[in-house]
């Protein structure tokens, strides 16, 4: 197979036959992924794909014969139930998440308006059996047993002390489910002690964690295949900020975990890890400027289940650092063949290993699809296979400084054409997350109508170390303080390199993004010409309420000192001094819509300039906003940069009109 790749001419991705200077119209943006979740069955003879036709169409899963991609497909859809994902189970037949709206409002913070079913597909009876669960999750495949699956729930209602404990841990219980006879057996029943297991392909009981609720300490254990008893390994307080992640069994050394932590490090790396001994055996990969950004597990799950092969690390570029020399070297040569190949990883494998799947994603290749079979590579196809590579924009990764000289990363989306450009900023939600962009929609869209994306990696942000992340909260909470002169200090330094001007700025967020929209209007000097916030925490008081009940440990005190300290947008109304644009869902359970009705309130009643577009049946992510949503949503963005905010961009934005259908199995 390594030798066949190393001989496969380069192919050409989405052609610039037509590119245009001209922004691509809204209802391309809008539509979601024209093709995903690509998946090649056990045996190599079937390839399946989750197909989305048409901008307002409902998800199917479609089933292609290897050896023919051109041939008519078999077709699965669920209505009215919405297709999530698929996996194969056998040569014949795969499961698939379906969830469904079953109610008009949520039911309380993070309680939202849908519920979820698994169902199982014969492609050869061509039949379909819904599985009668409410809301599983699915742990594993079992790629040891055939036609079984492993599948969990979360048990006990809203007085059970794991509900009141969800935040650091919460039991479920874990069954067996065999899908010819559609027959489930209890394999083991988690509790707040001991849970959260994971299993080998088999479906062993291998690893679990628990929780120590006298001494506030959580609790990693193990078990033999051979054996029934569990033992502990790893102990942990509730306030630590220490980082101890077990990623799998170490394949180098039988016995040992390979496990993410900072032992005693400001950065993560990846360890071997001895649950005899309780301790650090060899350390495996490690970087200062960054903590571990993961694990690449072995492309075959049929024949080497989460074996992990290497490890990832993410920057400028996602790299991996392979320990395992057979998949780096299948990784380069795939790397070598594949045009514009950055965030590039084989999605599926045959068991023989001679097929396989890829999805290769880079800041102008918003997603494409590989099929590897009998020798031959091919485009399966593009999940936007409506954009032009020549049309899209590079990704830069940058590091500016921080008024007291602090290096804050950052991701920077520039637009073709020559600077300076007008800029936005575009911090990410969390705001104690990690964000790695290689292609963002929400920033390669600005960029396609001229305009310069800042997302800036500030002070708080998760994968740069303990002491970044802990800045935004240890001595006091930083929102609307060091957190919001980090994203405009990005601002000053992208101004001073000539690349955009003082005069042409907005800041846009979501979530924390969209509380650091609302605490830049009452910036001054502003550095804004206006803001877009959305899903926008205005008041935060009232949204660590929602779980402060809840809180423990670390969490608590970073979630306490950041929100009890920082600034309430809420209170700064008066303050406001540029135009704002509030969005909201009207079913948005994280960050409720009474953050935007209490906003607007005292926005009319100070007479500032603003505007207000509610989003209706939208919850806070990203996966519930359809194309109806996103039309209104950057219409609603791009009118307003361009008018009530006049920033200057050189092109105008353009209302939907077009209507490109996705191709599947045809090369662009």
């Amino acid at each position: 197979m390594l030798r066949v790749l190393t001989a496969i001419l380069a192919l050409t991705l989405l052609s610039s036959n037509w590119a245009t200077a001209t922004p691509y119209p809204i209802d391309q943006w809008a539509r979601r992924a024209a093709i995903s979740n690509i998946q090649i069955s056990p045996d190599g003879r079937y390839l399946g794909l989750k197909k989305v036709s048409g901008k307002g169409a409902n998800p199917v899963i479609e089933i292609y014969n290897t050896d023919d991609l051109s041939a008519e497909p078999f077709r699965v859809n669920a209505n009215p139930m919405e297709i999530i994902s698929f996996d194969w189970v056998s040569a014949d037949n795969f499961v698939f998440r379906a969830r469904q709206k079953v109610r008009d409002q949520v039911e309380g913070f993070n309680r939202g308006v849908y519920e979820t079913r698994i169902a199982l597909v014969d492609v050869g009876e061509k039949a379909i059996e819904v599985i009668e669960e409410r809301d599983p999750s699915i742990v594993s495949v079992l790629p040891e047993k055939p036609g079984k699956i492993m599948i969990s729930f979360s048990e006990g209602g809203n007085r059970d002390v794991g509900q009141r404990l969800e935040a650091a841990f919460r039991p479920r219980a874990y069954w067996e489910y065999d899908l010819k006879r559609e027959s489930k057996k209890l394999v083991i029943r988690g509790k707040i002690s001991l849970g959260n297991i994971d299993f080998d392909g088999a479906g062993n009981p291998i690893l679990a964690r628990g929780f120590d609720l006298q001494e506030g300490e959580f609790i990693w254990y193990y078990r033999e295949a051979s054996s029934d008893d569990w033992v502990e390994f790893h102990r942990q307080h509730e306030d630590s900020y220490d980082s101890f992640q077990v990623w799998g069994k170490d394949p180098s050394l039988p016995g040992n975990f390979i496990v993410e932590a900072n032992n005693g490090s400001d950065t993560t790396g990846l360890w071997s890890f001895d649950p005899k001994t309780r301790k650090y055996a060899e350390l495996l990969y490690q970087r200062r400027d960054n903590d571990i950004c993961g694990v690449r597990y072995h492309s075959n799950r049929w024949t080497h289940y989460r074996e992990i092969t290497g490890a990832v690390h993410c920057g400028a570029k996602i790299e991996i650092e392979f320990f395992d020399a057979s998949e780096a070297a299948l990784h380069q040569q795939l790397m070598a063949a594949i045009p514009n190949a950055d965030a590039l990883r084989i999605t599926s494998r045959s068991k023989d290993g001679s097929s396989l799947t890829l999805r290769n994603a880079a800041p102008r290749d918003p997603g494409t699809h590989y099929l590897f079979h009998k020798g031959k590579l091919q485009i399966v196809g593009g999940e936007r296979p409506y954009f032009a590579s020549a049309d899209l924009a590079d990704v830069r990764f940058i590091t500016y400084p921080a008024r007291d000289k602090t290096p804050i990363p950052g991701y920077l989306t520039v637009p073709n054409g020559k600077p300076p450009f007008p800029l936005i900023v575009l911090p990410h939600g969390g705001p104690f997350v990690r964000e790695v962009v290689v292609f963002d929609e929400w920033a390669q869209l600005l960029a396609n109508h001229g305009y310069m994306v800042l997302q800036p990696q500030y002070r708080g942000s998760r994968g740069y170390g303990q002491a970044f992340y802990q800045a935004a909260f240890l001595n006091g909470g930083q929102g609307g303080y060091l957190m919001q002169d980090d994203k405009d200090d990005g601002v000053i330094y992208l101004v001073e390199e000539g690349l955009a001007e003082a005069e042409n700025v907005a800041m846009f967020g979501w979530s924390y993004g969209g509380y650091a929209a609302l605490v830049a209007a009452s910036r001054s000097p502003n550095a804004y010409q206006c803001v877009i916030a959305g899903a926008a925490v205005s008041d935060p008081q009232m949204q660590v309420d929602y779980y402060r009940y809840r809180l423990r440990g670390s969490s608590k005190l970073e979630q306490l000192a950041m929100w009890d300290d920082s600034i309430s947008p809420l209170e700064e109304v008066d303050k406001v001094n540029v135009p704002v644009l509030l969005i909201h869902g009207d079913v948005d359970q994280r960050v409720p819509v009474d953050h935007a009705e209490k906003y607007l309130a005292k926005l009319g009643d100070a007479e500032k300039q603003h505007t207000y577009v509610e989003l209706e049946g939208a919850d806070h992510f990203s996966n519930t906003l359809f194309y109806d949503h996103k039309t209104l949503l950057y219409s609603s963005i791009l009118n307003y940069l361009a008018n009530e905010c006049g920033l200057k961009n050189g092109v105008r934005p353009i209302t939907p009109s077009s209507e490109i259908e996705p191709t599947v199995a045809q090369q662009p």
